[in-house]
């Protein structure tokens, strides 16, 4: 028998019932009424069940008239009819409530995903929390709403398994401890299926991951090119080969665990079956048992043992979805780092000068053994360009995350205007940025939208205005559909795809369009050459007078207008002054300008 491991699961599964059932109770009343709705009918559905051929057998016995016979027959099968109506009915109506519950919950999720704090997102747990949270409500198996199903069996089996304890009772005790001790024993045989089954979930997620992201592959138009060109076709062939057998051999494995208990089932059914019957033939041979009444006994002891099974699993699979909710509450309840509401609030002004200070900053990744950033003073005084140089890793894009709120220091502080940026409302303070990163996002929708971040806005005046002074009026002006033509073909088939240096001028545009206070351009143009790159940051300072700007890029000459520039070396600041000054210096800077700059016109005498 396997031993469950992992930490203990947050929540007890009665504290989970009793979050979904607070849940329903405050967003979908109906959903608990049609709950118990659907128990007492499916009880009152299978006593009909019970009481029918005996009591038509009891009829005959008595030799009734044909036409109470047939009334007889005729009401019965009327009520149960009826019965079942309305429980199917009832059952059609209860899933629009259950539905509702489990989208609430995914809009829950995304819009947690979309509004947590950044450091969350890249928190390798919680990533993996959110994950499971979104299994969990993934379709209508998914524990998020099959968990209504399980307690409406519990509910059913609870009920039936009270009104036939109170029929055995008083008919004979002796066939509760039959019916009962044989379903215990058939639970028990079938558990360590399911254990092994739950035990083993990642395993075959695992398989199930590999085989989808092989078919991903192959259907991927980017990946496709290498595929053709390279002959990997027969390749992948074998991989997924491999991988299906593997699932098949998972497959075989936990068919076997599951035919003992198949096998163990069928035992003691028979064992149920058997003593059932010779104690009511002994029955029947000593105190003459009617047959009406040795049908009731016989079918109830079967109905029992289904109440009494229906019971154990139920509860059974009741704690998997429990693990499962956890997931999702876990995920929702993660602590958020930022202060958002309860901040202090802060209304961004193009004419209020707006200066970050930074005070002995350092900042190390969660899990990493040295500082990206350390002991960084920096003053940034407003109006001020500023421009953040150095190799590939030497912290430049964390500094802005810094000074943007994205992150917060391990160490140190920075200050707004001489405030604490930790006691601003985060969400006002990301309001003073315009930024472009390098790797910005593009969005499968219109290019208006992409540009205004606002879903069919309408100041179209404004977008083309940012695209016009971003650069990208004439590719603007060439689109089929203007504003409304889709970027992109993964939603729109009449997608359109722009180029790269298309996309950062695009980019630009969504900056411009902001009218952020603070600029931060963190090396968006890295597709472009050289000088295409130094055209376009100069033509964005023209645009931007006036305000406190970040320039960042591993390209020197693209950042010799600002007025002052920073040299970034494994965390720290090294060298810092103008152009002019730091060659005259004849420092770090002056190695790297010298460098770059016999490389470029190596490349220019080889054009």
């Amino acid at each position: 028998m396997e031993k469950r491991t992992g930490p203990k699961p947050a929540y007890t599964t009665a504290q989970n019932v009793g979050y979904m059932v607070t849940l329903a109770w405050r967003e979908q009343k109906s959903v608990l009424w049609l709950c118990l709705a659907l128990a007492l009918l499916h009880v009152a559905i299978s006593l009909t069940e019970l009481y029918l051929a005996p009591l038509v057998l009891g009829k005959v016995e008595a030799a009734a008239p044909l036409a109470e016979l047939l009334l007889t027959i005729a009401a019965m099968a009327g009520v149960l009819a009826l019965l079942r109506g309305l429980r199917a009915y009832t059952d059609q109506n209860a899933m629009f409530g259950r539905v509702g519950l489990r989208v609430g919950l995914t809009q829950k999720l995304t819009l947690k995903s979309l509004t947590t704090s950044y450091p969350n997102v890249g928190d390798p747990e919680l990533e993996k929390e959110k994950e499971q949270a979104i299994r969990a409500l993934y379709t209508n198996d998914s524990a998020g709403e099959a968990v209504w199903r399980v307690l409406t069996e519990i509910a059913q089996n609870l009920l039936g398994f009270g009104v036939y304890l109170l029929l055995f009772l008083s008919l004979d005790p002796v066939l509760v401890l039959i019916a009962a001790g044989s379903a215990v024993l058939s639970y028990l045989c079938a558990r360590p299926g399911a254990r092994w089954s739950y035990a083993h979930r990642k395993e075959e997620g695992a398989l199930g991951q590999r085989m989808s992201y092989i078919r991903k592959k192959a259907a991927d138009r980017g990946a496709l090119k290498d595929i053709l060109l390279f002959g990997m076709g027969d390749w992948l062939k074998d991989v997924y080969t491999s991988v299906l057998d593997l699932y098949r051999h998972f497959a075989r494995r936990e068919q076997r665990v599951y035919l003992w208990g198949d096998l163990a089932e069928v035992f003691f059914t028979l064992a149920r079956n058997g003593a059932a019957y010779g104690y009511l033939l002994a029955l029947t041979l000593r105190e003459g048992l009617p047959a009406a009444q040795f049908l009731l006994y016989v079918t109830a002891v079967g109905n029992f043992t289904t109440w009494v099974t229906g019971i154990l699993q139920a509860f059974g699979e009741l704690h998997r979805f429990s693990l499962e909710l956890c997931s999702v509450r876990q995920y929702l309840e993660a602590p958020e780092q930022f202060r958002f509401e309860t901040g202090k609030p802060l209304s961004p002004s193009l004419g209020q000068p707006y200066g970050l200070r930074l005070e002995d900053v350092s900042f190390r990744y969660p899990g990493a053994e040295e500082d990206t950033l350390s002991h960084i003073d920096l003053t940034v005084t407003p109006g001020e360009k500023l421009a953040i140089v150095g190799l590939n890793g030497a912290g430049k894009t964390t500094l802005m995350k810094l000074c943007c709120g994205l992150l917060d220091p391990t160490g140190g502080r920075v200050l707004l205007n001489g405030e604490d940026i930790r006691d601003f409302n985060r969400r006002d303070y990301y309001r003073l940025f315009s930024t472009v990163f390098q790797d910005f996002s593009v969005f499968d929708t219109t290019f208006a939208d992409n540009v205004t971040q606002i879903p069919e806005s309408a100041d179209t005046a404004g977008m083309e205005n940012a695209v016009k002074r971003a650069g990208l009026w004439e590719r603007y002006r060439s689109l089929p559909q203007g504003g409304v033509t889709h970027i992109g073909t993964g939603v729109y088939e009449d997608g359109i795809q722009l180029s790269g240096g298309e996309l950062q001028r695009l980019m630009l545009a969504r900056a411009l369009y902001k009218n952020g206070p603070i600029i931060i351009l963190d090396e968006p143009t890295a597709a472009l050459d050289p000088i295409a790159e130094h055209q376009l940051y100069l033509r964005y300072s023209q645009l931007t007078q006036g305000r406190t700007s970040f320039y960042i890029s591993h390209r020197l000459a693209s950042t010799r207008f600002c007025d002052r520039i920073l040299l970034l070396d494994q965390g720290q600041i090294v060298e810092e002054g103008t152009h002019q000054s730091l060659l005259e210096l004849g420092g770090k800077y002056a190695g790297l300008f010298a460098i770059q700059s016999q490389y470029y016109k190596e490349g220019n005498s080889h054009g």
